[in-house]
């Protein structure tokens, strides 16, 4: 069988290299590199940084790495450690590439966070799964939240994640504990797809009593990361990982988040990439809702959308015309009624009857239309005909 890397030809593998190594050399989303590439290319940006050609913090951080290594012996290793695992490597340059990622170079804010500055697309992506990614992203949502979720919160997102991939819809998450567990378990569940985006390398998903849930995801759904495999689950890289799943998924909602959960991280990049954002109000008294609760108070141009139902979702990030249903209480009998008939009913008495000109009177209505809607709430059954009048049924 041919693979996808038998297939490249010799410019193509050597720009693929060119990102899996420079991938390896810097962590994801840096300004710098990205510059770089985009004014040197791949290939010629590697040999910049490799030759001494770049200076600064840049060309730092990347010697750490190189150590003196030949890039081509690093990038030969790299696409030999992916065969042998069986993950793809998308670039870019690739068809799989989800376009939505490059609208990542926008969102940058100057400052001392790097967090911020850094937000650029990646160099490449690791995908272990059988399913094309870009196709997989295409129609796809985010539900995110608190790793120690309430009970209110895990059933909302079991509801959410298997209504939304029971019509459709991927479902994609970060495979940490709470919320985005039971989001990815739901999919599942529903038969449908589900992503995790990983801090790490996707042969060694993190958290590892997860490592069940991760192998199922695998083979029914996709597992991507930006690091290469091997790599460590650092406390930062889960704020680097969030602007991938945000800028994947056509929204994202943050389902139960504490004041000081990272998952409102994730839904602040939904905003600033101008994708969907919605929020889960929960109960006021408690703390894992004030986060959900502070986005929708705080927001003040109202672009977080408070959502109660797959279908509140689906009206954010659907097509034209997918509008949720207007919630409407249980219908009852006197809803048939014209004005005039329902206060007919309500004069009535519920003992005795009441004679026509009497509900006239306590109605105020006149007695020529009382007397010609009586009879007819009588057939109907709204009132009781007696000797002498009417009376409520």
């Amino acid at each position: 069988m041919t693979s996808a890397d038998d297939r490249l030809g010799s410019d193509e593998r050597q720009v693929r290299d060119a990102r899996l190594v420079l991938g390896a050399l810097v962590e994801p989303g840096g300004r710098q590199l990205y510059e770089l590439v985009r004014a040197h290319g791949p290939v010629e940006a590697l040999a910049r940084l490799a030759g001494g050609a770049v200076t600064g913090p840049l060309a730092e951080a990347a010697a750490v790495r190189l150590n003196g290594r030949d890039p081509a012996a690093i990038a030969a290793a790299l696409a030999e450690r992916g065969a042998r695992l069986g993950v793809r490597i998308v670039t870019p340059e690739s068809a799989q590439w989800p376009a939505q990622l490059d609208d990542l170079r926008h969102i940058s804010v100057e400052g001392r966070d790097t967090i911020d500055r850094d937000t650029y697309p990646p160099q490449c992506l690791w995908v272990r799964g059988p399913h094309e990614l870009h196709e997989v992203a295409a129609r796809s949502v985010a539900l995110v939240g608190s790793r120690a979720n309430t009970v209110y919160g895990a059933h909302v997102a079991a509801e959410f994640g298997y209504g939304l991939a029971d019509r459709g819809w991927t479902v994609i998450s970060g495979g940490a504990y709470g919320i985005d567990a039971v989001a990815h378990r739901a999919a599942l569940a529903a038969g449908g797809l589900t992503v995790s985006v990983l801090a790490c390398g996707v042969d060694r998903p993190y958290p590892t009593s997860n490592s069940a849930l991760f192998e199922q995801i695998a083979e029914q759904g996709l597992l991507i990361s930006e690091w290469p495999p091997g790599t460590a689950p650092f406390k930062v890289r889960f704020l680097v990982r969030n602007r991938v799943i945000a800028a994947l998924a056509r929204g994202t909602v943050l389902v139960e988040a504490a004041a000081r959960s990272g998952a409102r991280q994730t839904l602040r990049r939904a905003r600033q990439l101008n994708r969907a954002a919605m929020a889960v109000p929960g109960p006021v008294t408690s703390e894992n809702s004030v986060g959900c609760h502070e986005e929708l108070r705080r927001d003040p141009h109202e672009s977080v959308r408070a959502v109660a139902s797959v279908e509140h979702v689906l009206e954010e990030v659907g097509g034209v015309g997918e509008l949720a249903p207007v919630p409407r209480g249980r219908e009852q009998s006197l809803d048939a009624l014209d004005p005039v008939e329902r206060q007919l009913v309500d004069a009535a008495p519920r003992r005795g009857a009441a004679a026509a000109s009497q509900l006239a009177y306590e109605a105020g209505v006149p007695l020529r239309e009382a007397l010609a809607k009586l009879p007819s709430l009588a057939l109907r059954g709204h009132l009781r005909e007696q000797a002498g009048g009417f009376a409520r049924a």
